[in-house]
């Protein structure tokens, strides 16, 4: 008997790798004799670059500016001439000084010098995580570290940051990095949404980050003057890719990985398979263990678990999902492309004891699912 144990982050309890151990823990409790093969997986959100440094990238540190400007190690992935960037690491929600939300100065400055270590490390091929962003900036940091010069009327630099876009004059692109025109990029985001207006990066994901509403009224003027300039410095690539699906994701990091970096963007669960060798790990295996910390609506809309069904599907083998709670009923779990379901709210009613309590409880589901499959 094989098992291939691939979930997500069981966000706030545990993460994908602790996720898949508990399982294999009870597993093991029932039948030592399973072979367990072990893939934690993401949606190319966090979480993106602990799958690639368990699928055998190597991480590589760096100190790059974090989201406010402070200096910050942050942690990329490289293997042969690949590399995998998670955009939280470097300027996310997670990363900011005490946690304190600031969505007019946020800059995803640290993103783009992640990129430069990159290159710097000989890679010809770079997948952009973008999920968890805290700026608002459409990638204006990212193209900054990258050598473009964003200068006010005076043609001094700017300071870093959505909001001050405002005062943005001239774009002066011709110190762009050469390397990468020579560089494929991946934007791994499941995020459509263009770049402005009342569906764009603004609107729906400025409150997010702490923009209230004459923040969002700010930061769209600033993006739309941005986009503007940098398409008389570029041409006229940039004006298509403002709405463009993805432009608005990571606060217009999107934008800019399609306009200026020639980006492809792709479904996030999707490369993360592709970076774990999850098509060829599947060969052989008699069921396929996935899951997330909340099985909603949501994720019938492209979330992990769910690309892996389709993927397990693909490859004939049934699937198992294991989560925290879900609202989504029998019929819609069967559609998805689930066997069966297990969540934590079955074997504890208080979801805050399923929190706190995540990976005892993994390992009596893991055992529930051994005794069930060699019954």
């Amino acid at each position: 008997m094989r098992i291939v144990i691939a979930p997500d982050k069981f966000k706030g309890s545990l993460d994908a790798s602790g996720v898949a151990r508990s399982l294999a823990i009870g597993v093991h409790s029932v039948d030592p004799g399973i072979v367990i093969d072990r893939v934690p997986v993401a949606d190319g959100g966090e979480g993106t670059l602990d799958a690639a440094i368990g699928a055998g990238f190597e991480p590589r540190t760096v100190a790059v500016s974090g989201p406010t400007g402070e200096p910050l190690d942050a942690v990329f992935a490289v293997r042969g001439t690949e590399a995998v960037i998670e955009m939280a690491a470097a300027s996310g929600l997670a990363v900011l000084p005490g946690g304190e939300l600031d969505a007019l100065r946020a800059t995803s400055r640290g993103t783009g010098q992640l990129v430069t270590a990159a290159l710097d490390a000989g890679c010809t091929r770079i997948v952009l995580g973008v999920g968890g962003s805290a700026n608002t900036d459409g990638g204006a940091g990212l193209l900054s570290a990258l050598g473009v010069r964003l200068l006010d009327r005076d043609d001094a630099e700017l300071a870093d940051g959505g909001a001050a876009l405002l005062g943005l004059a001239r774009v002066d692109a011709t110190a762009l990095d050469p390397r990468l025109a020579a560089t494929e990029f991946v934007l791994a985001s499941d995020v459509d949404n263009p770049l402005l207006g009342s569906t764009g990066a603004a609107a729906v994901f400025g409150p997010q980050k702490g923009a209230t509403p004459a923040d969002v009224v700010t930061l769209e003027g600033a993006l739309t003057r941005f986009t503007t300039l940098l398409g008389a410095a570029l041409g006229a690539a940039v004006a298509g890719a403002v709405s463009a699906p993805g432009a608005g994701a990571a606060g217009g990091v999107g934008f800019a990985a399609l306009a200026v970096l020639g980006a492809a963007r792709r479904p996030g669960v999707e490369v993360v398979l592709e970076l774990t060798g999850f098509a060829e790990r599947l060969a052989g295996a008699d069921l396929v263990i996935t899951g997330e910390g909340s099985l909603d609506e949501q994720s019938l809309g492209g979330k992990t678990p769910v690309g892996v069904a389709e993927a397990a599907a693909r490859g004939g083998v049934p699937v198992y999902a294991v989560c925290g709670r879900t609202t989504l009923s029998p019929t819609q779990l069967r559609d998805a492309g689930f066997a069966s379901t297990f969540a934590l709210t079955d074997y504890e009613a208080d979801v805050a004891v399923c929190m706190t309590n995540a990976s005892a409880l993994l390992e009596r589901i893991g055992a529930d699912i051994a005794t069930r499959i060699t019954a």
